[in-house]
């Protein structure tokens, strides 16, 4: 007996209904890319270890799906090496390659690489898959798209102001309730700074980013558990529960960092945003929030998250300035700034506020039924004609039973269909129904056409 096929965890198939609604995510995003001046380029699926290996952290590290050496990839292991089971360690041996963890590293060796032919600032958008070896659990995939805008070779806190705009145009255009989250790298470094644990920097951010997900407790335990002093937890804990508007949050910690260049300098940069950003009627919710992290190690300024206020589910948008990125690659000085959309999140909460519209679907709108072969010579000419004028139309390929035909088209919800038979042929034209009414018209092709275009 066959073994019935399956699919790993963490992955999907998508049905023609749902691709549908997936490409409505994809172009709705793209449209608002090229509205801002980004153009579209794509990197490999799988990348270089050297590449990604040491850009997103330890716990990053762990998540890359590693790709296998072909042929005999044992051959340069020792027997010790073989026994040790260390897995780590073997597959640093026999795995030169992995799947991208995300698009911004790629990115990054991309700008390096075709440094002689990009003009800067370049503004480029990518949507490709990515790929986690996470625990997958709802809202978490091991496959999923990214839709990321990313600005290089600008220092301009006006890039960072344009993607707040585009996160706010993209969901506006969705339908969806958000609140964008700021914080600022440098306004965390500060505060590592004043409790007296700056080069736990890495050891705080990562923490308190789980806060939403863990609670103040287990941030508390996470962070004792790292060796940082009780002293310095207690200091923390008024900074990242701070209230109240985005005015009075800076104006706090104008003297809660009073003592701290570095502090000072992201509560400048996020004034500058918060600021200009407030002056463009926005729809989306703004939020200085100081638990915000984001704990990928390349974010060095501001940085953002997307949270959707009607669904229970995790962030849907996120992103943040990373001066250093192209350093690791030989290309010090290229400051970039970016932001991802989250499209198999977004996919989950449109459908769960049931916001996808009618024509989003990409279906067939019209069928043309066969009664044989006179007829189906008949209509070819008409169907030819009706995708001339940008109608999604088919044909019945076989001569089926009208009942089967007609089952066909409400399987696919087709809303018209057309039928041929002797009396429409000696009249040369096409009888049209109504699959929602009923209704039947006799029809000219210039007829048939305005009426399905409504």
């Amino acid at each position: 007996m066959a073994t019935k096929p399956s699919i790993p965890k963490g992955t999907r198939d998508f049905s023609p209904a749902e691709m549908a609604k997936r490409n409505y995510i994809f172009n709705t995003i793209r449209d608002v890319f090229y509205l801002y001046g980004f153009q579209q380029i794509e990197t490999p699926a799988m990348e270089n270890l050297s590449t990604l290996m040491g850009k997103y952290g330890e716990e990053g590290d762990k998540l890359l799906f590693k790709i296998q050496n072909s042929g005999d990839y044992f051959s340069g292991l020792t027997d010790e090496e073989l026994l040790s089971r260390n897995a780590a360690k073997l597959a640093s041996k026999f795995c030169e390659k992995g799947l991208r963890y995300d698009l911004t590293v790629p990115f990054a060796r991309y700008v390096v690489m075709h440094r002689d032919e990009i003009t800067f600032p370049f503004k480029r958008f990518q949507i490709q898959p990515v790929w986690r070896a996470d625990r997958p659990q709802k809202g978490r995939y091991r496959e999923f798209y990214q839709c990321d805008a990313d600005v290089v070779g600008s220092n301009s806190l006006l890039n960072e102001v344009e993607l707040v705009q585009m996160i706010d145009a993209v969901f506006a255009k969705f339908g969806i309730r958000v609140c964008v989250k700021i914080n600022n790298r440098k306004i965390l470094t500060g505060i590592a700074e004043i409790i007296g644990e700056a080069d736990k920097i890495v050891d705080i951010t990562v923490a308190i980013d789980k806060l939403d997900k863990i609670g103040l407790d287990n941030v508390n335990a996470e962070l004792a558990s790292k060796g940082i002093a009780q002293e310095a937890i207690d200091k923390l804990q008024p900074i990242i529960l701070l209230s109240g508007s985005n005015e009075e949050k800076l104006a706090t910690l104008k003297t809660v960092l009073a003592g701290s260049e570095t502090g000072l300098k992201g509560i400048e940069e996020s004034e500058f945003i918060l600021s200009r950003v407030a002056q463009l009627g926005m729809k989306a919710e703004v939020e200085l929030d100081l638990t915000l992290a984001r704990g990928l190690n390349y974010y060095t300024g501001a940085i953002f998250e997307v949270k959707a206020l009607d669904v229970q589910i995790g962030s849907i948008s996120g992103g943040g300035r990373y001066d250093n990125l192209t350093g690791v690659f030989g290309m010090d000085g290229m400051s970039g700034v970016g932001i991802s959309f989250g499209a198999d999140r977004i996919y989950d909460v449109l459908n769960q506020l049931d916001l996808y519209p009618k024509e989003a679907a990409d279906a067939t709108q019209l069928l043309f039924v066969n009664f044989g072969e006179a007829e189906a010579e008949y209509v070819l000419p008409f169907l030819f004609k009706v995708r001339e004028a940008g109608i999604r139309a088919e044909i019945y390929p076989d001569s089926a039973k009208m009942k089967k035909q007609m089952s066909y088209a409400n399987a696919k919800s087709v809303p018209f269909v057309a039928i041929a038979g002797e009396n429409e042929m000696k009249e040369g034209k096409i009888m049209l129904k109504n699959m929602e009414s009923g209704e039947q018209s006799l029809l000219t092709l210039v007829e048939l056409i305005t009426v399905i275009k409504g």
